[in-house]
Parts: structure tokens; C-alpha cells; sequence
């Protein structure tokens, strides 16, 4: 009876502890039009708080997150916070018309919701249209009070936000391409914490700076705001140990460059162990679609010394913007820290099997017009050559919980409907392939089913690194490869011991990724390219997880206040 009243206390005890530790954090968020003067110009934004990036948000593993968003902005808006899991939490996850309708201007909305079981770097940014271009900031998760990080505890910690920035109308840009047919202009810049530094015009005194102590260890959480490209960073004369990925720890990398995608967050530890002196912090683009247009630009940051009295910054030697070799070294290098906090087995029996090809198309441009895609027809993107549609009258999460039809079509496909060379560079223009059908197309999950993932690149209109984002949940990354995926070879390379977690794959240029996760979260799930210019010409679809058998398992009905279409 005493040894059952001891563990009875220390169980109390324990929970006692973990609600204690636990806070309910809370921001306000007002969206609206901003002036700021970059490259020689004025140009009108729209940003969080009179700021760019928007306010740093942070929180501990088991604390509430409640944000109360007033969209004093022209445009409708949602926010989506990128990575976090939204464990029976699906109605604040963001994307607009997937798990809500958008906040109109002038109105508000307050998106709650509970972080359970993550630590690292994520982010948050608005999900309409193109306006994460500016509506963007970090979101940091540090372990629970008493809890420490599995590697020795930097002396500070700096977010290291690389963003996109266009001297017109984001908005603008986005309307101007979907009305064309065409791809939509490039960036005029890039930028290191809303800078873009002093390679570009009128730049010198927007440049980022980060004093650093010699000997001392500094955590740099690098987050890939941009809209429509992949970077490498570098410092020059510094090596960076990687201690995480999208918010998911990995054993320790060795690098003196990070490889990063839209939508990709990097924890790296920094130490300033070099003369004391300035250096250069440099962001380039990896530009891995041959013969499309891109912004080959370089911003840079200075990383000074204190006492430092250099003139002259060192400039790192960056890769070439086509360096795929470098580019894919980094992403198959990485491994997961097996054993260490929040970790979790690769699932060995697998529920659904999918082979999933990601890339460009077309659709017809309508009429006898002639649009500017391919062909004189309009550019579009698919998996599994299902393009997807959005739905208008209704968000797809309200759909699925109230049981309502004709919202969208659980018939995504397994498979692609014709099996072809994908890869091969001859079918780029081959008319027979190039054409796909929008639809609103899902697939239907069961609770706590595995689900495998092949992501197969294809060679349709061009071979390009996409950066696929799955919402609600992370994914073991088994393996990854150049060529067509082999079902017989390929499997032997799996990482089934160790393989890196994320929310976030940069399926290679012309080749394939492999991923496992399982569905364990019921509702609505957005599945989607990252590259922002492939989300409006259809390279997406959304997993419908079914609910479970428990209250536990079950998504909540939703909140009061939640915005109507």
C-alpha cells in the first residue's frame, strides 16, 4: 500500500510539474500597409506590426500559443504556423480555404493552439496569395523549463531570417502572372533579416550585422522565407555544425555551407573562433532548373568581432548558382538524432503505398488566345497529374467535419495515371503528358495508418528542385536520389536507423525522395510545393485524415469566431 501511495505521489508530483512549466503565450498581431525605402525606392508592403520580418514569437514545448490576429490590411489574409503539428488543433493551422476561411480586411480572428512535443526553429507566415513575401516571421520552441538542449547550450541565439524582396506589389506580381499565363517576375533582391546589404544599389546602410564575442558559441536559426528560391549561406572562414532541421534535431553536421529551401528551417552552431576581424555572411541562389529566368543576385550581412577594426569585410567564395553536387551533398548528409529529444522510430509496417510525381505542365489557355506559357498555352504544375483547384464557397476542414459534399473529391490517385521515363529530358515538350485537369482531388487516410511516399520529379516543361511541404505532421526522410525511382535497388538505401526528420523535402532536380510518416492527427492536411509560384498553378493536393476511435482521436468542433467564406 505505501510503495502504491509513493508512485501515486510521484505521478502527481510529475504532473504537477509538466502543467506548471506550461504557459498560455499571447501576441497581437495588426496587418497593414507598410512604407519602407529599399534599392533607391519607396514601395508599400504589407507587414505584421510596422516590421520586416515580423515579431520573433517565443515559446517552450508544452506551452498555449494564442494570437489574435486584426487584418488592417486591403487584402484577405490568413496566417499559417509553419511545421507546428496542431495536434487535434487542425482549425488555426492556416492555409486559406484548406482549414479556413481568409480574414477579410477589416476584420479579425484569433488562432489558438497548443505546441506538444517539438523544440527547434519553425516559422510562421501569411498562407494567401503571395503576401508571405512580407508577412513572414520566426517562430522559436525551446525545450520545456529543467529540460536542456542535446548539445552544449550556446552563449546566444540568433534568428537568421532569408527573405525575397520585389520593388512593386507583391500582389501585383502574382495577378500580373496568373492573368498572362506566365511565369511572374523575379525578385529584385534578397535579404538577411529584411536587408538585403550592400551589393545592391542604395544598400550600404541596410546591411545586417551581428557582433559576435571571440570563443563564444553562437546558435544561428536560418530560415528560408523566400518565395521562390533555394539558398546556400555561407560565412566566410567559419565552419557551422547543424544541430537541427525544420525543428527536428540531427546529429551534428560539419559545413562551412547550408543548403535551404523555401520553407526549410536550419539550426547551426556558430563558434567565433577565427582572428578577430569581419566577415561576410552571404545568402546565393541554388538555382537548379536549367534555362529559367531567376534572380542571381547576392545579399550578405557582416558577422563583426568585437574589437574588430577591419576595413573590409572577408567575402566567402559562393557555389555556382547550378551546384547541384553541393546542394545534394548537404540535403543526403544530414541524419536524424536517433534516441534524443521528441525522437520517434521509423514506422516498419506500412498502410498506403504512394508514388507521387511532382512537376510542371499545362492547361489550355482558353479560346483562341494565346497565353505566355509553353506553347502559347498557361502554365500549370501537378501531382500525379492532378492539379489542384481551391475550393471557394467553403474551407475544406469545415467540409470534412460537418460532413458536407462536393467540396472536394476523395480520389487522388496512388499512382500516376500513365507510367513513363520520367526523367528523361526528350519528354519536356511532349504534348501527350503536358496537359492536366484541375480538380480539388484528396486523399483519405485512416487514423494511425503509415503512409510511404515516393516523390518522383519529372522532366515535364523542365527538371527543378521542389521543396514539398506536408502540414500537420513531420516525415522520416529514408532516402533520396538522381534518375527514376527503382523499386527493386533503391529501397536497399534506405535509412531505417537514423534518417532525417522534417516537414519540409527538397525532392532533387530530375530525380526522387522517399519518405514515412504516419497519420495520426485527424482533419484536413495541405500537401504543396513551396516554391510559391508552383502553389497557384496546382503543384499540390491535402491528406483527409479520418478521426479516430477516441475523444483523443477526434477533431474538436470548430472555434466560434472562425471566419466565414
Amino acid at each position: 500500500m505505501s510503495r502504491f501511495l509513493f508512485l501515486l505521489l510521484f505521478a502527481s508530483a510529475l504532473l504537477a510539474s509538466s502543467v506548471a512549466s506550461a504557459a498560455i503565450v499571447e501576441h497581437s498581431f495588426y496587418v497593414k500597409n507598410l512604407t519602407l525605402r529599399r534599392l533607391c525606392g519607396e514601395q508599400v508592403i504589407t507587414a505584421v506590426n510596422g516590421s520586416l520580418p515580423g515579431p520573433t514569437l517565443r515559446v517552450r514545448d508544452g506551452d498555449t500559443l494564442v494570437v489574435h490576429v486584426f487584418n488592417k490590411s486591403p487584402y484577405n489574409l490568413t496566417i499559417h504556423w509553419h511545421g507546428i503539428f496542431q495536434k487535434l488543433s487542425g482549425w488555426a493551422d492556416g492555409p486559406n480555404m484548406v482549414t479556413q476561411c481568409p480574414i477579410i480586411p477589416g476584420s479579425s480572428y484569433t488562432y489558438k493552439f497548443k505546441v506538444i512535443k517539438q523544440e527547434g526553429t519553425l516559422w510562421w507566415h501569411a498562407h494567401v496569395s503571395t503576401l508571405r513575401a512580407t508577412v513572414y516571421g520566426a517562430l522559436i520552441i525551446r525545450p520545456r523549463s529543467g529540460r536542456s538542449y542535446p548539445f552544449p547550450k550556446p552563449d546566444k541565439e540568433v534568428p537568421i531570417l532569408l527573405g525575397e524582396w520585389w520593388n512593386a506589389n507583391v500582389i501585383d506580381v502574382e495577378n500580373e502572372a496568373l492573368a498572362t499565363g506566365g511565369a511572374p517576375n523575379i525578385s529584385d533582391a534578397y535579404t538577411i533579416n529584411g536587408r538585403p546589404g550592400d551589393l545592391y544599389p542604395c544598400s550600404q546602410k541596410q546591411t545586417y550585422k551581428l557582433k559576435v564575442e571571440k570563443g563564444k558559441t553562437y546558435m544561428l536559426r536560418i530560415i528560408n522565407a523566400a518565395l521562390n528560391n533555394q539558398l546556400f549561406f555561407k560565412i566566410a572562414n567559419h565552419k557551422m555544425t547543424v544541430v537541427a532541421v525544420d525543428a527536428a534535431y540531427t546529429k551534428p553536421y560539419v559545413t562551412d555551407v547550408v543548403v535551404t529551401g523555401p520553407g526549410m528551417t536550419t539550426d547551426v552552431l556558430l563558434t567565433a573562433d577565427q582572428p578577430v576581424g569581419s566577415y561576410y555572411m552571404a545568402a546565393s541562389p541554388y538555382a537548379s532548373a536549367p534555362g529559367v529566368q531567376f534572380d542571381n543576385t547576392t545579399t550578405r550581412g557582416i558577422l563583426f568581432y568585437e574589437g574588430s577594426t577591419a576595413a573590409t569585410p572577408i567575402m566567402p567564395l559562393m557555389p555556382a548558382t547550378n551546384d547541384t553536387p553541393t546542394a545534394h551533398k548537404f540535403y543526403s548528409n544530414l541524419t536524424g538524432l536517433a534516441g534524443g529529444p521528441h525522437w520517434v522510430p521509423v514506422p516498419r509496417h506500412i498502410d498506403e503505398h504512394m508514388f507521387v510525381t511532382v512537376g510542371l505542365g499545362l492547361e489550355p489557355c482558353g479560346g483562341n488566345a494565346t497565353c505566355a506559357g509553353q506553347n502559347g498555352q498557361r502554365f500549370a504544375a501537378s501531382m500525379n497529374n492532378k492539379s489542384f483547384q481551391f475550393p471557394t464557397g467553403l474551407s475544406m476542414l469545415q467540409a470534412f467535419f460537418f460532413n458536407v459534399k462536393g467540396i472536394y473529391t476523395p480520389n487522388f490517385p496512388d499512382k500516376p495515371p500513365v507510367k513513363f521515363d520520367y526523367t528523361n529530358s526528350n519528354i519536356s515538350n511532349d504534348t501527350s503528358l503536358l496537359f492536366t485537369p484541375k480538380s480539388t482531388s484528396v486523399k483519405v487516410l485512416k487514423y494511425n495508418s503509415t503512409v510511404q511516399i515516393v516523390l518522383q520529379n519529372t522532366a515535364l516543361i523542365g527538371v527543378e528542385n521542389h521543396p514539398i511541404h506536408i502540414h500537420g505532421f513531420n516525415f522520416h526522410v529514408l532516402a533520396q536520389g538522381f534518375g527514376n525511382y527503382d523499386p527493386v535497388n533503391d529501397p536497399k538505401k534506405f535509412n531505417l536507423v537514423n534518417p532525417q526528420v522534417r516537414n519540409t523535402i527538397g525532392v532533387p532536380v530530375g530525380g526522387w525522395a522517399v519518405i514515412r510518416f504516419r497519420a495520426n492527427n485527424p482533419g484536413v492536411w495541405f500537401v504543396h510545393c513551396h516554391l510559391d509560384v508552383h502553389l497557384p498553378w496546382g503543384l499540390a493536393t491535402a491528406f483527409v485524415v479520418q478521426n479516430g476511435p477516441t475523444p483523443g482521436s477526434t477533431l474538436p468542433p470548430p472555434p466560434a469566431d472562425l471566419p466565414k467564406c
